[in-house]
């Protein structure tokens, strides 16, 4: 080997020339080298390492063996063992060539032996400025070695549970995916491949599998039926929180725009609609993946290959304009997105926090999981990386947190579960929480009838006025599933052509241990003369008549009703008994009016609208408790003709 010292992983990817570093009498293991050295060119390399292990016997102080050795080690990806030949190589020589530091301090990142690497890469960049090829990489295995430092020394509260044997096997199970009432799971499995398998050349195939939670356990899993499952591997999935719509992956089809494109299937009743491709300008003739959908219901964010981006892969997001139209994918722009590769979306219930995968941000090494926040603007804050031992020296590419925010979902191959990837659960650290949301659930179904009904569902921001939610009811059994955002002042509608809308009002404290779901049965009465709507949304200062903001919402709603039905209401004001009759009258009759004449000034004729005050007179609860005197204050309309 002429003494040199041959690093085959920068030889083979870097191109740089192997450097003379010292001379030394010829070895009795120089021959059992010269050998090693042509196994590892031909990559075979378990007789590689037979001849360098005999080679430590002829000789234990000839530096090549353990360069050849940690070289072979390296390309098998047996971190420890290529860590500690370079080691040993660098005892021997003393003051090696700088680039060896560099080559050992990656190994011992990839096995989290942080400190060592940290003191081999500052010995490279102090010694080793004439390798400008890979300075930056080694800059930035210094940052990420001290951050792993720092991270270990402040650990997060990280206890994982395993799912059990309903949602795991032998097989590797990844990508939980949960609903936001917490109670189904569509998770990734990768199964070996059968005779229904299309990819000729695929050891494995993935597909969708579910379960529903009952009685606090798990069913045992079951594979999603067809259209969905097909012999192409179909994996990296979401389910959007109200559980309507599925969104996944499916990579080689025939009939796919890119290697791997994104898809949709919508539920009803019971099962799933033929999948769709996104199409245009969504999928491309690139890599799509990994999507994730907002609460809103129409929002995707998802992974990317696509040109035009500031890595290898970026993370984007689209809109989904109306059932299976998107509008053009719009880059997150560079505060999450880096010149390497971030992908793995995953945004929660609460509509502005995103979790995602990356490995050009300082962190344990190789992908990490970060958050950052929408802020009011429209922009991101800057990431956060979510700690030891979430992250660790290994990569860490997808997790799942349920509305609540209290719990994650990952998976693991660690020690102890049923066999290659199994999913499991942990409590998430307070810090790492995003905002807690609650969800409200039911049936829509016709006031005269009971007949199940298909309704549009939204949960909008009263002071922004923002859209936080947008949901169906399901057409065959009206059931149905919302998000509630906490710490926000909600109003929820329900709509559908023929009826009057539904509307009211939700303001959840901020808390991660006292809420509540609603479940809640909403009734539509058809558009009828004498059918009376109360509108929930109303609001007035006390003793005063003069709308407040938050009402514009409900109100709007109420001229988009009357713009597309043809109907004419009266608008009643009612108080509780607190006071006398005609101050309550008269009260009411101002707080009518005021409704009365911001539909006048949307543009509703006058003589489709009359209002009258009624006071007290009309209770629909009792007084007796401030609960019904609260419903008592109401604005209500109705319909005359």
């Amino acid at each position: 080997m002429n003494n040199k010292i041959i690093v085959y992983i920068l030889v083979l990817f870097l191109g740089i020339v192997p450097v003379e570093l010292f001379s030394q009498k010829r070895s009795k293991a120089a021959d059992l080298c010269e050998k090693a050295e042509k196994a590892l060119n031909q990559r075979d390399f378990v007789k590689a390492l037979n001849y360098l292990k005999q080679a430590t016997q002829k000789d234990p102080g000839y530096v090549d063996t353990y360069i050849l050795m940690g070289d072979a080690y390296n390309f098998t990806l047996k971190s420890d063992s290529a860590a500690a030949c370079y080691d040993r190589a660098i005892t021997l020589i003393g003051e090696p060539d700088p680039l060896l530091y560099n080559i050992a301090a990656a190994e011992h990142m990839k096995c989290g032996q942080y400190q060592k690497a940290h003191d081999y890469y500052e010995l490279f960049l102090l010694k080793g400025l004439q390798y400008t090829d890979v300075l930056t990489e080694a800059q930035k295995g210094l940052a990420n070695s001290k951050f792993a430092i720092e991270a270990m020394k402040s650990p997060v509260a990280y206890e994982l549970k395993n799912m059990g044997p309903n949602i795991n096997s032998e097989w590797d199970e990844s990508l939980a995916a949960l609903t936001a009432d917490d109670e189904t799971i569509i998770f990734t499995v990768r199964r070996p491949k059968d005779e229904h398998t299309v990819c000729a050349f695929c050891v494995n195939e993935e597909d969708l599998y579910s379960a529903e939670l009952r009685g606090g356990e798990w069913t045992p899993r079951k594979v999603l039926a067809s259209p969905v499952t097909t012999g192409y591997n179909e994996g990296a999935q979401s389910i959007s929180p109200d559980g309507n719509y599925l969104l996944y992956t499916m990579c080689n089809a025939d009939y796919g725009l890119g290697s791997c494109d994104l898809y949709w299937a919508k539920r009803i009743g019971d099962r799933w609609s033929r999948p769709r491709n996104f199409g245009t300008p969504v999928n491309t003739g690139a890599w799509e993946s990994q999507p994730s959908m907002a609460a809103d219901g129409v929002t995707i964010y998802f992974a990317s290959s696509r040109p035009g981006g500031f890595g290898g892969m970026d993370i984007w997001k689209t809109t989904m304009t109306s059932e299976g139209a998107f509008t053009a994918p719009e880059n997150l722009g560079a505060t999450i997105n880096t010149p390497e590769d971030d992908a793995a979306p995953f945004i929660h219930s609460d509509g502005h926090t995103l979790y995602f995968a990356s490995n050009g941000r300082v962190g344990m090494g190789g992908y990490d999981l970060y958050y950052s926040t929408l802020l009011p603007d429209g922009s991101w804050s800057e990431p956060k990386n979510l700690g030891y031992p979430i992250n660790t020296w290994n990569d860490e590419i997808n997790i799942f947190i349920n509305a609540q925010g209290t719990t994650a979902y990952i998976s693991s191959d660690k020690d102890g579960g049923f066999g290659g990837l199994d999913l499991y659960s942990f409590d998430l650290d307070d810090n790492l929480r995003p905002s807690p949301v609650t969800y409200i659930k039911g049936r829509i179904s016709d006031g005269e009838t009971g007949t199940p009904l298909q309704a549009d569902i939204q949960m909008i921001d009263l002071e922004t006025r923002q859209l936080l939610v947008g949901t169906t009811s399901d057409a065959e059994t009206g059931e149905y599933l919302a998000c509630v955002h906490t710490g926000k002042n909600v109003l929820l509608n329900v709509s559908r052509p023929g009826y009057p809308f539904y509307s009211e009002n939700f303001q959840v404290e901020k808390s991660y241990t006292q809420l509540k779901p609603y479940i809640k049965d909403i009734v539509l009465q058809p558009a009828e003369v004498g059918t009376v709507v109360i509108l929930n949304n109303i609001f007035f200062d006390f003793d005063r008549s003069d709308l407040k903001p938050e009402s514009f919402v409900e109100l709007d709603r109420l001229v988009d009703y009357l713009s597309h039905n043809k109907v004419r209401i009266e608008i009643g004001g009612h108080t509780d008994n607190t006071g006398s009759a005609e101050y309550n009258e008269k009260l009411s009759q101002e707080r009518a009016k005021s409704v009365y004449n911001y539909l006048i000034a949307h543009g509703i004729a006058e003589s489709r609208l009359a209002y009258r005050g009624y006071g007290m007179q009309k209770p629909i609860a009792t007084n007796d408790t401030e609960e019904g005197r609260a419903k008592n204050r109401r604005t209500e309309f109705t319909i005359i003709q």
